[in-house]
């Protein structure tokens, strides 16, 4: 399973002079498509041996057209470095210095994190004390921490923000060109060494470069142009990615190409760019009607836990399913059938309402006020590094009881360097006594 993106620039306690309604429309409503995928994705029969999960739309050529449609991972970035950009143009008007914007991020991603792979970690133990089966749960594990490649990604670009931001003040085109020739290159020495691995640094510059247009987007860059200069970019992306798959040098499924990300999602994501440039009038007229404004502010203000919480909430519905299946209450369609498709709808419903009170129940730790964040690089750092780490080891070995200990461990190291210390003795009168006397 796939998941998305750069959901709010998830939640970042903005000042509401600093947002944008469409914008805040893309990014609820992209939320809303992968929350909807995702509960397409899940596919649970039972087989001769037993409970059968599966990827519903993995293997099946009507997927392969609908994922360029669907794909919205470089459209989270790119909403994500708009918000950024306006988010730390804000933060430094009020003299917030770069290693406090981080901190905050690191605070405003991992509290509502850390919950929810705590409570899946306990979860798992009970499951295991019960007596499932040991392959249920490892499976469960595993299909709750695919989508928290996002967690990590998105973190560490944001600990990157500030000097990715001051790149694009002080040389926008040749700061684009570098990270662009970056992704191709580890695309080029990925296919050309064999070596897979490779590859996995474009978790790094695929995100950066996407985000980075986002930056374009923030500053007006993108919108200065003609409409026929958008309209001949976006075409143009589109054009040339669908050559590059055709030919086969890259994946035709938008989501089979996702990790590790290549030029294609980067291709995607400029095709994506221009049309929400064009879209952005039309945006902002919905977005101010007041239903769709509620709506958009109320999973916007959310959109960490709601992303966060998608997953276990489908889990724990195709449990029930099956349990239901097991003993002949509930209807278990083989997943592609007639009888599976009708049934979508409501499943989809149903995965939609439980996770909207899950996220009502858990939001508060995403919308509670934040511990002042520290303004100490090295702190910040150490933060962003031990929050990184933290979703790496679920993403490695998938969410066990003991690598939720380990990340919820890793997390709370990075919570407590994103907040200032206590102050006491000898740091107190340093803090209190005026710059100029002699503290020493």
């Amino acid at each position: 399973m796939t998941t998305l993106a750069p959901l709010q620039a998830i939640s970042t306690g903005h000042r509401r002079s600093s947002r944008d309604a469409g914008i805040d429309l893309v990014r609820a409503a992209s939320l809303a498509v992968v929350v909807a995928l995702h509960s397409l994705m899940v596919g649970i029969s039972l087989g001769p041996n037993g409970a059968v999960f599966e990827n519903a739309a993995e293997g099946h050529a009507w997927f392969v057209p609908v994922s360029f449609f669907v794909q919205v991972m470089p459209l989270f970035f790119i909403v994500g470095g708009f918000s950024t950009r306006l988010a730390y143009r804000s933060a430094r008007s009020r003299g917030t210095g770069p290693a406090a914007f981080i901190a905050g991020r690191v605070q405003r991603l991992l509290e509502p994190a850390i919950v929810m792979i705590a409570v899946v970690g306990a979860s798992l133990l009970v499951m295991t004390i019960a007596g499932i089966p040991s392959d249920m749960v490892a499976e469960a594990g595993f299909r709750i921490s695919q989508p928290l490649w996002f967690l990590g990604v998105y973190l560490g670009i944001q600990a990157l923000a500030p000097a990715m931001i001051a790149g694009h003040e002080r040389a926008p085109r040749l700061t684009l060109g570098l990270l662009a020739l970056s992704v191709v290159g580890v695309d080029v020495a990925a296919a050309t060494t064999g070596v897979g691995g490779i590859a996995l640094l474009n978790l790094g510059f695929v995100w950066l470069l996407v985000q980075q247009l986002g930056f374009w987007l923030a500053d007006g860059s993108i919108d200065s142009l003609s409409v026929g200069a958008r309209a001949f970019i976006g075409i143009g992306a589109l054009a040339v990615l669908l050559a590059v798959t055709a030919a086969g040098i890259y994946p035709a499924n938008m989501y089979a190409g996702l990790n590790p990300p290549s030029a294609a999602l980067v291709l995607l994501g400029i095709t994506q760019l221009a049309a929400l440039s064009l879209a952005r009038p039309w945006l902002r007229r919905v977005a101010e009607r007041e239903l769709v404004r509620e709506v958009a502010s109320w999973i916007n203000g959310r959109s960490m836990t709601i992303y966060l919480w998608h997953m276990p909430v489908l889990i724990m519905l195709a449990a029930i399913g099956l349990v239901g299946a097991i003993n002949g209450v509930l209807p278990l369609p083989d997943p592609g059938t007639g009888a599976w498709w009708a049934t979508r709808p409501l499943w989809i419903a149903i995965a939609f309402a439980v996770t909207a009170i899950v996220s009502q129940l858990t939001g508060r730790w995403e919308r509670r006020a934040m511990p002042t964040p520290t303004a100490s690089t090295r702190r910040a750092v150490v933060a962003s590094i031990a929050g990184v780490l933290g979703a790496v080891v679920l993403l490695v070995s998938g969410i066990t009881v003991v690598t939720a200990i380990v990340s919820v461990l890793l997390m709370r190291v990075a919570l407590s360097n994103a907040t200032n210390p206590p102050l006491g003795g000898r740091e107190r009168y340093q803090r209190v006594m005026p710059a100029h006397l002699p503290t020493a």
